[in-house]
């Protein structure tokens, strides 16, 4: 006979440690009613069954792989395991090969432009039928050669720390895709998001705020330290349930006049020049949103008074000469001008062949 089951929702079901910002491993501690909630929501969102399939590449110690590994399972379905050193080949082909059809697959934004890149004009069309992507800001640019030769797929931008299981909100990516960073869209089902200022009121719309966020998925805390558990997790104001909390993301957000969140980079980006506050974020987002611009990044140089903001861009073109790259600087610190306050705005506008990037 079945033994009895003796597993509550309050339980611990898993600890994943994570350094966020701070370099420092913490273990995160989700309980089975935040899981269970997710793994329910997506589920029905990204429509998985018994013949669904997905190809899981990334390790059990990144809460990524929670969506590739037990949905299938939880619906009948099927799972294929990626050996480590082999991640990029075996997305390649999966997406390539005419014979193999994925319901999803779950991957990061810097994934999806090497595959752009290995793929070449290889055929990506109905291979899958989703990808679920996650962990990063989605720039709208990395989108535009899978919406142009995969329109089947599903492209789906999903938001949420570890502290709140997987993902805590979504965003399907319409066709074609605005410029900027993509939207990380509204909560999932018993999810509640907030942009709150630093006294815990809500901000209007459009103004910068912190992300906290609310509902089933908020962890337990972090394993044996309560110091930074009650740093991070905090009572919920706005909710009448005893014991509720919200979870403190460190993450910058805006909610867009349509009911979209965007995210803007982290608090811990916050950095001041000359007395002002400037969110590096904010600087890249409205830097992605010029047409010309493929990739950014905002970087400030130098200490005290010689402290100086810089803007880093690769053009949405490729192989322009001198001259086009000078053009295109002085077009987008004209634009950032209308765009943003004049403290906010770079002193001088880097162009790149490609952005560096570190070995994650």
């Amino acid at each position: 006979e079945n033994p009895p089951a003796v597993a509550h929702p309050e339980n611990v079901v898993y600890v994943i440690y994570t350094s966020g910002s701070t370099g420092n491993p913490k273990g995160v501690m989700i309980e089975n009613r935040g899981l269970l909630n997710y793994l329910s929501w997506a589920k029905a969102a990204y429509r998985m069954g018994e013949r669904s399939r997905t190809l899981v590449h990334s390790p059990f110690s990144f809460d990524l792989t929670i969506t590739g590994l037990l949905l299938p399972l939880i619906a009948g379905g099927t799972v294929e395991l990626v050996s480590q050193g082999e991640e990029l080949e075996r997305l390649c082909n999966a997406l390539a090969d005419l014979e193999q059809h994925y319901a999803l697959i779950k991957l990061t934004p810097s994934h999806l432009q090497v595959l752009s890149s290995w793929l070449g004009e290889r055929t990506r069309s109905g291979r899958v039928d989703a990808l679920i992507i996650g962990g990063e800001a989605l720039p709208a640019g990395v989108l535009t050669v899978w919406q142009q030769q995969s329109p089947e797929t599903r492209l789906i931008n999903e938001y949420g720390p570890t502290e709140t299981v997987v993902g805590c909100s979504t965003y399907e990516v319409p066709a074609p895709a605005a410029n900027g960073s993509i939207a990380i869209g509204r909560p999932i089902g018993n999810m509640q998001m907030y942009v709150l200022d630093e006294a815990m009121r809500r901000v209007p719309a459009g103004v910068v705020g912190e992300i906290y966020i609310g509902g089933e998925q908020v962890a337990r805390g972090y394993l044996n330290q309560t110091a930074l558990t009650a740093e991070r997790f905090v009572p919920d104001p706005f909710s009448t349930e005893p014991g509720k909390r919200l979870y403190r993301s460190g993450d910058l957000g805006r909610m867009r006049a349509d009911g979209e969140m965007e995210y803007l980079g982290r608090t811990d980006e916050q950095v001041k020049i000359k007395g002002f506050r400037i969110e590096l974020g904010e600087v890249e987002t409205v830097l992605r949103q010029h047409e010309l611009v493929k990739e950014s990044a905002a970087v400030v140089q130098g200490t005290g008074e010689e402290k100086r903001l810089l803007g880093y861009v690769v053009l949405s073109e490729e192989n322009v000469d001198r001259e086009q790259k000078r053009k295109a600087r002085e077009e987008i610190r004209s634009y950032l001008r209308r765009e943003l306050p004049e403290y906010m705005v770079p002193r001088d506008i880097v162009v790149l062949d490609r952005m560096r990037l570190t070995g994650n």
